[in-house]
C-alpha cells in the first residue's frame, strides 16, 4: 500500500483534498524515481516488467521513455528549468541514443512502426515545452538526428481519430526547429478533427459513436496545447478556430466536472482506463490555455480529487510503478496495444505541474465539486447520457442511450465499456469471463433456448428529454441479434467483435431517471423463438468477499418481485414494475478490476409478453444514504386519443408521464 497520501490533510487552501503543489511534485518525483532501475544504459529505453504489447519490446521501451518524458517535461517546465533530480541530463542522453540510427538502442522509426507515431508526439511536445533548458542545449548532431527521426511522420497515413494530433504536434515542432514539414498534412489532419466535433462541445474519437475519456485527454487537450506552445495562432490556426476550440472545451468541462464522484473517481467507461488520472488532463488544459470557465479553485479540486482517489487506493504500488490496472494491478484491463509502459499516459493528468507555483490554480482555495453542492441532473446530448449525481452518496451514474463504439446499423457484440445501459463512478462491468460475450449487467436482452444472450450495438437513439421535477428520460431502439464471433483473438481496441449474426426482434428501451432510480421499460416488436426469455440486468457490485444477495418473491416479505446485491456499502437493486416473473443474482469471480467478486441482480420475463412491455425500477445507492427512493409504481391510463399512457407514481406522490416509443 502507498502510504504517501496518508500524511496529506485538509488545509486552508485545500479544504477538500489537502493536495497542494508540493504534494503533486512529490508524487511526480516518486513516479519518475521508480523508473531508474528499468532504464537502459543509454537512457533511450525504459522497459518495465510485464507482458509486451503486440508491437514488441522495442516499441514498449520507446513508449516507456516517451510517456514518462511527458511527466519529466511538465516537472521541468513548471520549475522553469530547475532540475534537482537530473531529469534533463537523463532524457537528453536517451534522446541522443534513440534517434541515432546506428546506436543499439535506436528507436523504431514512425514510418516503420505505427506506435512510434504516437510516442513521437509526446517527445516533440516536451521538446517544445522545455526548449530553453533541453533542446537549445543539445549539440547540433543530436538535434539533426532528432529532426531526422521525427521527420519520418511526414506523409504517413494516420487513422482518422485522435491520432491526427500526433502528426500535427510533431510537424509543428519540426516547423519551428527548422526541419521539414507538410502544410498538406496539417490541413488534412485539422479537417479530420473538425469532422469529430459534436453537440455542446463534445468530440467523438472517430466517426463511430466513440465517446469516452479520449474526448478529454486527447481531442480537447492537444488543440489548445498546440496553440499555446507553438507559433501557429493566426497562421496555421485562424483566430476564430482557436476561439471555437476554447468554447468547445469550456462547454465540455462544464459537463466533465459533473462526471466526477465526490471520492474523486472518474467515470469508469471507455477504453484505455489504465491511463487512470489522465482524466484530469482537460481541466489542466483549460487552465493553461485560459479557455476554462471553471473557477481556479474548482479546477484544482477536480484534478486533485482525481489524483487523490488513485493515490489513496494504492497507486502507484509499493514498487512505485504504474501497472496495468485501475486501483491495483489487474492485467485483464490490458488491450492489445497496451505495453508495460502504456499506463504512463497517466502523465497527461499531471499537466498542471507545467504551471508555475504562483498560477491561480495553485494559489486559489479549493471549491466544492458540483456533486458536493447538491444533486445533479443533466442530459449530455452527444453521447446520449442521462447524468445523475447524488449529493448524499457522492456517486455519479450515467444512463446510456447513445454510445456503443459503433455506428447505427452495425452488427457486433456489445463492448463492455461502451454499450451497457449504465456506467458510474462506483461500478465497472465485468471485463473478463463469460459475461463479456453474454452480458448481464445493465442490459435488456433476449436469451435463446441455449442461454446465449442477444446484443444491441448499432441501435438508434430516439430522444433525450428533460421532464418536470428533475426527471430525465431517453429512449433507443434496434434489432437485437446473436453473434458467433469469428475471431476471438482479434486486436482489442475497445469495440465489440464481429461474427456470424442471427437477427431477433426489435427491442425499444425507455429510461426515466430520478436521483438514484431508473425506471427501465422494454417493448418487443417482432417474433420470438421457442424457449426464449427476456432478461433485465442491474448494476454490478464488486466486493472482496461474496456479496450478499436478496431475492424476494411475491407473497413473501415484500409484495413485489425484487432482487438486490450488496457489498455492505453499495447496493444494486431491481424491483419488478410490470411483466417479470423470476429473479436472481449472478455471482462472478475474478472478472472485475475493482475487487474479487462481482454480483449483478437480474429479472426475467416469459415470452410472449402479455402487456407488450416490461418495466423495472433499477437503483444504485450507498448504504445509509437518502438517495434511494422507495419502489415506485406504474399507472396505466387511456389518453385522450384512445392510446395507453404510462405514468410513474414516485414514492412522494409525484407523477411522471413516460414518453414511450413502443408498439402499444
Amino acid at each position: 500500500m502507498n502510504h504517501f497520501p496518508d500524511s496529506i490533510r485538509p488545509s486552508d487552501i485545500s479544504p477538500y483534498t489537502g493536495w497542494e503543489r508540493q504534494h503533486w511534485v512529490a508524487y511526480a518525483d516518486r513516479l519518475l524515481a521508480a523508473l531508474h532501475t528499468y532504464r537502459s544504459p543509454s537512457g533511450a529505453r525504459i522497459l518495465l516488467p510485464g507482458p509486451n504489447s503486440s508491437y514488441g519490446p522495442e516499441s514498449d521501451g520507446l513508449e516507456g521513455y516517451a510517456r514518462s518524458f511527458l511527466l519529466a517535461g511538465f516537472r521541468i517546465a513548471g520549475s522553469r528549468g530547475a532540475d534537482p533530480n537530473g531529469l534533463i541530463e537523463r532524457y537528453a542522453a536517451g534522446l541522443a541514443a534513440g534517434t541515432d540510427p546506428h546506436h543499439p538502442d535506436a528507436w523504431p522509426r514512425p514510418d516503420v512502426l505505427d506506435q512510434a507515431k504516437v510516442e513521437a508526439a509526446s517527445i516533440a511536445l516536451i521538446l517544445q515545452m522545455t526548449k530553453p533548458w533541453l533542446w537549445d542545449r543539445l549539440d547540433d548532431k543530436v538535434r539533426e538526428t532528432t529532426i531526422e527521426w521525427l521527420s519520418a511522420v511526414i506523409g504517413q497515413p494516420y487513422p482518422p481519430i485522435n491520432w491526427v494530433w500526433f502528426r500535427i504536434v510533431v510537424e509543428s515542432f519540426l516547423r519551428e526547429a527548422g526541419g521539414p514539414w507538410s502544410q498538406a498534412d496539417m490541413e488534412e489532419d485539422l479537417a479530420v478533427h473538425a469532422s469529430l466535433r459534436r453537440a455542446e462541445g463534445w468530440l467523438s474519437d472517430g466517426q463511430e459513436r466513440a465517446y469516452d475519456h479520449y474526448t478529454g485527454w486527447a481531442l480537447h487537450t492537444y488543440p489548445l496545447l498546440w496553440t499555446s506552445l507553438f507559433d501557429v495562432t493566426g497562421t496555421l490556426c485562424p483566430l476564430q478556430l482557436r476561439a471555437t476550440w476554447e468554447s468547445d472545451l469550456a462547454r465540455y468541462l462544464d459537463d466533465a466536472v459533473r462526471l466526477i464522484g465526490s471520492d474523486g473517481s472518474p467515470l469508469m467507461q471507455g477504453r484505455s482506463l489504465i491511463y487512470r488520472f489522465a482524466a484530469a488532463a482537460p481541466f489542466w488544459t483549460g487552465a493553461l490555455s485560459g479557455a476554462s470557465q471553471l473557477p481556479p479553485g474548482l479546477t484544482r479540486r477536480a484534478t486533485s480529487g482525481i489524483l487523490d482517489h488513485f493515490a489513496r487506493k494504492g497507486v502507484p504500488e509499493s514498487s512505485g510503478l504504474l501497472t496495468m490496472g485501475w486501483h491495483h494491478s489487474w492485467p485483464g484491463m490490458r488491450q492489445s496495444y497496451s505495453g508495460p509502459g502504456s499506463p504512463y499516459w497517466a502523465s497527461k493528468g499531471m499537466l498542471g505541474l507545467a504551471l508555475p507555483e504562483d498560477h491561480p490554480v495553485w494559489t486559489a482555495t479549493e471549491r466544492p465539486l458540483p456533486i458536493e453542492e447538491g444533486d445533479q441532473a443533466r442530459i449530455i446530448t452527444a453521447p446520449g447520457w442521462l447524468v445523475s449525481g447524488r449529493h448524499s452518496d457522492g456517486i455519479v451514474t450515467v444512463v446510456n442511450h447513445g454510445t456503443d463504439h459503433a455506428q447505427p446499423g452495425d452488427v457486433r457484440t456489445d463492448a463492455p465499456l461502451y454499450a451497457r445501459l449504465g456506467y458510474s463512478t462506483a461500478t465497472v462491468p465485468p471485463l473478463t469471463g463469460p459475461t463479456v460475450d453474454n452480458p448481464v449487467d445493465n442490459t435488456v436482452a433476449l436469451l435463446d433456448a441455449d442461454g446465449r444472450v442477444s446484443h444491441r450495438t448499432g441501435f438508434r437513439t430516439l430522444y433525450t428529454k428533460e421532464l418536470p421535477h428533475g426527471v430525465l428520460a431517453a429512449a433507443s431502439t434496434g434489432t437485437v441479434y446473436w453473434v458467433d464471433t469469428t475471431d476471438p483473438d482479434a486486436a482489442d481496441h475497445g469495440s465489440g467483435r464481429t461474427g456470424n449474426a442471427v437477427a431477433g426482434p426489435v427491442i425499444t428501451i425507455t429510461s426515466v431517471v430520478r436521483k438514484s432510480v431508473e425506471v427501465r421499460l422494454a417493448c418487443l416488436d417482432g417474433l420470438v423463438g421457442p424457449g426464449q426469455t427476456l432478461r433485465l440486468g442491474g448494476w454490478p457490485v464488486a466486493a472482496e468477499d461474496r456479496p450478499a444477495a436478496v431475492i424476494s418473491l411475491p407473497g413473501e416479505s415484500r409484495p413485489e418481485l425484487r432482487a438486490s446485491a450488496s457489498n455492505g456499502q453499495l447496493t444494486s437493486a431491481l424491483h419488478n414494475l410490470a411483466g417479470f416473473s423470476t429473479a436472481g443474482v449472478l455471482m462472478d469471480h475474478g472478472t472485475s478490476p475493482l475487487d474479487s467478486w462481482t454480483a449483478v441482480p437480474w429479472l426475467t420475463a416469459a415470452l410472449p409478453l402479455p402487456m407488450k412491455f416490461v418495466a423495472a425500477a433499477v437503483s444504485l445507492a450507498r448504504e445509509g444514504s437518502d438517495s434511494e427512493l422507495p419502489p415506485c409504481s406504474l399507472v396505466m391510463r387511456t389518453d385522450h386519443d384512445g392510446k395507453y399512457a404510462i405514468l410513474i407514481e414516485w414514492s412522494d406522490g409525484i407523477l411522471t408521464k413516460v414518453p414511450v416509443i413502443s408498439v402499444l
